[in-house]
């Protein structure tokens, strides 16, 4: 190999690191707020679509039943019916776990 070569590789491989590495850079300050907004608003809009099939099943259930919708019938993992009556004084949100707000 000739030494010309090997001072061109020794050259362009460091410069392409450094170019990804400002490319990167620049795309975390730039680019990835973005990004994560994004998919917060898209994990919300998918909650609020849960909520909605959770709401309407809650309301079929509650219209067979005879029932009011807050006393509608839920299923245990042990294959018994449990009833559940909400608590006014409790934020429904402020309860699980999984909704919080960071």
């Amino acid at each position: 190999m000739s030494s010309a070569f090997l001072a061109l590789i020794w050259w362009v491989v460091p410069a392409l690191g450094l170019g990804g590495a400002l490319l990167y850079v620049l795309w975390v300050t730039k680019f990835e707020g973005k990004f994560q907004q994004e998919t917060q608003r898209s994990v919300g809009q998918f909650q609020r679509f849960q909520d909605s099939l959770r709401q309407s099943q809650a309301r079929d259930v509650a219209a067979e039943s005879g029932q009011s919708v807050a006393e509608a019938p839920s299923h245990t993992s042990n294959g018994k019916t449990q009833l559940i009556k909400p608590d006014p004084a409790s934020d429904a949100l402020d309860d699980n776990p999984f909704l919080k707000k960071s």
